[in-house]
């Protein structure tokens, strides 16, 4: 018989394939991982405490640069908290424009999953088509926010700054051309062997292990879970736009792969009929005060980001500093399974399965 002995092996902190700063350690004797421990904390920047030092308004840059691939819904979620507490009724017009860019870039976030999950296993091209497409709704959103990352749009009663003039006409003509590249992407890869025999039965878990978890997004949509806060309790507009969430019954890589196209396609339903129902004219900004103080007290709201279910809790003592702020971060709880996929998988499935629950390291590590 062939005589293997364990070894510790580390995958990261410095690999592309682990979408950044993240290091696992795995035992594996032969090609079959026999134990795995993610290492986390090589990104951390103390954001949740450095937020009891700043004033409300200040602390949305910060947002961004928690999961940075989707700063828009970042902003959101810490206005949202503030708005709660205050009692802040939001102008219409303000809201269109935070819902078409939140779901712009989810659109673009889930492009950078598709092209960089396909990169990691093997295939180049598709990368290159993805950033292809992003790289227009990053232009939009440029020409909305003045940044092309971390955003820093959103505003405690509104918005920074109305949409420049023909901005409409252009998230317009991006929905058809977007569609028609997401039926070439299915062309290209949803319908190939090598793919899908690549994807397919790895990194299965049941429903009650997704529960168990506490995951969220497509990562517990994948296993027949119909659970989406847009739909189930509506914030923003929301309850204004007709839209499906798609849900699977696989629990696997191939079964995520297939849900996060169909929430673009969903995604550029939404931005169609809100380019459709935006007001012609209207205020950006509700009338809240320069410095603002949250009212004694605490709130907690969760909205749906492209990773999951992303939550804010602020505690407040009245002053125009959070007493304490707490964020829910999605991809910080998905990734809490990774040892449960990796133990006894083969060596080769690793990044195949991290790839496929979509963790961005700035949130995990917050």
């Amino acid at each position: 018989m062939l005589r293997t002995e364990e070894m510790l092996l580390n995958v990261g902190p410095q690999h592309p394939s682990t979408h950044g700063v993240f290091r696992l350690v795995i035992k594996i004797d032969g090609e079959i991982i026999k134990e795995a421990k993610p290492v986390i904390g090589y990104l951390h920047r103390g954001t949740e405490k450095l937020a009891e030092n700043l004033q409300y308004t200040q602390i949305i840059p910060y947002t961004d640069r928690l999961d940075y691939l989707s700063a828009m819904t970042n902003n959101y979620v810490l206005c949202h908290a503030v708005e709660t507490m205050m009692g802040t009724q939001i102008p219409e017009r303000a809201e269109y424009l935070r819902v078409l860019a939140m779901e712009l870039g989810r659109v673009a976030s889930h492009l950078v999953w598709w092209g960089t999950f396909l990169l990691d296993i093997g295939a180049v091209s598709p990368f290159l088509y993805a950033f292809r497409e992003r790289e227009m709704i990053i232009n939009m959103l440029n020409e909305l926010s003045g940044a092309r990352l971390t955003f820093n749009y959103m505003r405690v009663g509104g918005v920074k700054w109305d949409a420049p003039e023909g901005w409409i006409e252009k998230v317009r003509d991006f929905v058809p051309y977007m569609r028609e590249q997401l039926e070439g992407y299915h062309y290209l890869v949803s319908g190939n062997e090598i793919f899908i025999n690549r994807v397919k039965g790895v990194g299965r878990y049941t429903k009650e292990d997704a529960l168990n978890y506490s995951l969220s997004g497509v990562n517990l949509r994948s296993t027949g879970v119909k659970w989406d806060l847009r739909k189930d309790e509506p914030y923003s507009i929301y309850n204004r736009f007709n839209f499906d969430v798609p849900v699977h019954d696989g629990g696997d890589a191939w079964a995520r792969y297939q849900l996060r196209l169909a929430e673009i396609e969903e995604s550029l339903k939404i931005i169609e009929q809100a380019v459709e129902q935006f007001p012609a004219e209207g205020e950006i900004l509700a009338k809240v005060p320069k410095i603002i103080k949250a009212p004694k007290g605490e709130a907690f709201v969760r909205i749906e980001s492209p990773r999951g279910e992303i939550g804010c809790y602020i505690a407040s003592d009245g002053k125009k500093e959070p007493y304490r702020l707490k964020f829910r971060r999605p991809s910080f709880y998905n990734l809490q399974i990774l040892p449960k996929l990796l133990k006894g998988e083969n060596i080769a499935n690793l990044i195949a399965i991290l790839g496929a629950i979509d963790i961005v390291l700035g949130e995990v590590d917050g």
